[in-house]
């Protein structure tokens, strides 16, 4: 058995100098913590991810787009992209730059804020309430649920299972009792929104998923409680994982001030500095797959039914498939990295994700001359494996003499 312990609070901190002894010992590994093999090696997390056949989700109950298999994943994901369009992503620029703008007007006029909770944060629950369709009288609610829902997930007992974690704290009566009121809410109003738009569809993602129509032209089929799973899983699956690649990356490069330097100078590589954020410090840094039949992996022989556990940040800093890994270049000629999966599981909301930070830093860089690391309190990372994004993330900033564009027409 290899040690792996994703609970230890070196590896919260940086999981990276220990992926590497992984990587470097056995890159397929039997691990008794999760009961199965982790697969730290990029050409065979790559491989596995890419290989729906061979290596299956077994999704959960009820099923959600990212851990079921086709057939359902097909219908699923068919059903989700005809809502989520790379049009209406696209259309979604000047509404997320207005609303960094706002955020931060709000809270930054001090010289210092907490970046996580004023923008990293808070900005992903509005785009993607805009795009849903969301009240704007009920954003308020919408990041209640959000911040109640990540939160709620530490304790979950099938997040635990799933992870094959040990226990931890339970959470508190009172924690219990708010988090279920505020899903009772939620789900109430998502169920109300969910039915003024079948009578009233308007240009929304709600309005596309309950009027979505099959090839032949029919109606898709709703089975019970479908249509509201699509809709929670939309609005809080690129929540947190672009609040973490917001984070993880202003942190990368806070450290860097050549390479915010770099940024200022050619403002053209903010696309390639978003890419390589993921890549350096993904969000999400573990996927599970089940073995659907005898194989193997990295030479080693793995039985129909193994767990593997896929170690995307490993595989992301693989020096057999990225020159220099552990170095922080926006240049890098060839960056297909694995942080928003891959193959028929690759993340829907990856191209807003993208968007999202890349408008976040070319704010940043507008809005300040001088951005740096508040040395008090230090940057806290949170939650172990699967995610990896920050807790606090505290800055000092100076205001630049450059004109800050308003919000943009219909903000």
């Amino acid at each position: 058995m290899t040690t792996w312990s994703p609970l230890d609070p070196d590896y919260i901190n940086d999981p990276y100098p220990h992926m590497r002894r992984l990587r470097e010992a056995a890159p397929c590994c039997r691990s008794s913590l999760i009961g199965g093999v982790l697969v730290t090696r990029y050409r065979d997390v790559d491989r596995i991810l890419r290989d729906f056949k061979r290596f299956v989700c077994r999704g959960r109950r009820p099923p959600t787009l990212s851990c079921c298999d086709p057939p359902d994943h097909t219908r699923r994901r068919r059903w989700a992209s005809s809502a989520v369009t790379p049009e209406q992503m696209s259309q979604m620029e000047d509404y997320i730059r207005a609303a960094a703008h706002k955020l931060l007007d709000q809270k930054s006029d001090g010289g210092a804020f907490e970046c996580m909770s004023v923008l990293a944060k808070p900005l992903p629950v509005l785009v993607v309430g805009r795009m849903v369709g969301w009240p704007k009288e009920d954003f308020a609610l919408l990041q209640e649920w959000a911040e109640g829902l990540a939160e709620g997930n530490r304790f979950r007992p099938t997040f635990l299972q799933h992870m094959g974690l040990a226990p931890q704290p339970k959470l508190s009566k009172e924690g219990l009792r708010q988090l279920l009121r505020t899903e009772v809410l939620f789900n109430r109003r998502l169920a109300r929104l969910v039915e003024e738009r079948r009578a009233d569809p308007q240009d929304d993602v709600v309005s596309r998923i309950v009027t979505a129509r099959s090839r032949d032209g029919s109606p898709l089929p709703d089975e019970p409680g479908e249509t509201l799973t699509m809709l929670r899983f939309l609005l809080s699956v690129g929540n947190a994982s672009t609040s973490n690649l917001i984070g993880n990356g202003l942190f990368a490069l806070l450290r860097r001030p050549d390479k915010m330097q770099l940024l200022r100078e050619q403002p053209d590589l903010i696309e390639d500095a978003v890419e390589e954020f993921l890549r350096y410090d993904a969000p999400l840094q573990l996927a599970f797959r089940f073995a659907a039949e005898d194989t193997e992996v990295a030479g080693s022989p793995v039985p129909t039914g193994t767990r593997l556990a896929l170690l995307l940040g490993s595989a992301n800093r693989d020096p057999e498939q990225f020159e220099r890994p552990d170095e922080l270049d926006f240049t890098r000629a060839d960056n297909r990295h694995v942080a928003f999966g891959r193959g028929i599981h690759h993340c829907l909301g990856a191209r807003l994700a993208r968007l999202e930070a890349r408008v976040v830093v070319e704010v940043l860089l507008e809005r300040f001359s001088d951005i740096q690391l508040s040395g008090d309190p230090p940057p806290t990372f949170g939650r172990p494996l699967p995610e990896r994004g920050l807790e606090h993330l505290h800055v000092r900033v100076r205001k630049s003499g450059a004109p800050i564009r308003g919000p943009a027409k219909g903000s």
